[in-house]
């Protein structure tokens, strides 16, 4: 499944090599971004990073109807700590565009992808996100550690994602500290929360992390917040619906002890 996704970035790769070459590459974004990190931990246990997802491959199309902005102020009136935006086009119908839309309505955001080149989180850093989302088992480990170390320099949060204990160890030998846990196994599809029930111990002081995939339910987010995770991703639950506000602002409040 990742080598699929990873075959489809390659033209995204090469016309950003090609900008490059010609001194065309946008530059990084002015000023300072919204703290990706602080929010959650502001928001405290139970923060929730909402995501806009138009489609899958698992799924197909999700939700078309809705755009960006009108998502972000639902997410931001329903409770969110931040925002996850899928800008991936081949598989999820996502747009690099999509996170400019979401700016007004204040949340930090994430920008998820398949980002496996440094010139792709230099392309991020000209966008409003607050975080890139790097997956450990993309690239190799030194690639790893010096997109880490770039997207900190230009002053985004790296977002290290990962599948299981040998993931986790990659991410954490390339420097990573924000770990978001996938519950997903890439070769079934399957999704179980077992994966994040089981890494919930090996989290170190002085990290932060997030679970993903396959929360529908408060008392998920209740019972992840219990194991230390500090804050969930949930997307396509929020989005097959009509109303992924509302959605989001009755798992907010299911979750509350």
């Amino acid at each position: 499944m990742l080598e699929r996704f990873a075959q489809a970035k390659r033209r995204e790769i090469m016309d950003l090599m090609a900008l490059d070459a010609g001194g065309r590459m946008p530059a990084p974004r002015p000023g300072p971004r919204p703290s990706f990190t602080a929010a959650l931990r502001a928001a405290g246990a139970g923060a929730v990073v909402a995501e806009y997802k138009r489609a899958s491959p698992s799924r197909g199309d999700i939700n078309l109807a809705l755009g960006p902005l009108d998502v972000a102020r639902a997410y931001a009136r329903g409770g969110a700590a931040a925002m996850s935006v899928l800008t991936e086009g081949d598989h999820f119908r996502g747009e690099l565009a999509f996170l400019d839309a979401c700016v007004p309505a204040g949340l930090p955001l994430l920008r998820k992808d398949f980002v496996l080149h440094p010139l792709q989180v230099r392309h991020t850093a000209a966008t409003p996100a607050s975080a890139v989302l790097l997956i450990a088992r993309m690239v190799e480990p030194r690639e790893l550690e010096q997109m880490i170390a770039l997207a900190r320099e230009l002053g985004l949060e790296p977002v290290t994602e990962v599948f299981d204990g040998e993931d986790l160890a990659r991410a954490r030998g390339a420097g990573a500290t924000l770990i978001q846990v996938n519950n997903r196994d890439l070769d079934t599809l399957e999704i179980s929360l077992d994966v994040s029930r089981r890494l919930a111990a090996a989290k170190m002081p002085g990290e932060t992390w997030i679970s993903a995939s396959g929360i529908t339910r408060g008392a998920q987010v209740a019972e992840l917040a219990a194991l230390g995770y500090d804050a969930v991703l949930v997307g396509t639950f929020l989005m097959e619906g009509a109303d992924p506000g509302a959605a989001l602002a009755r798992l907010v409040e299911e979750a509350k002890p």
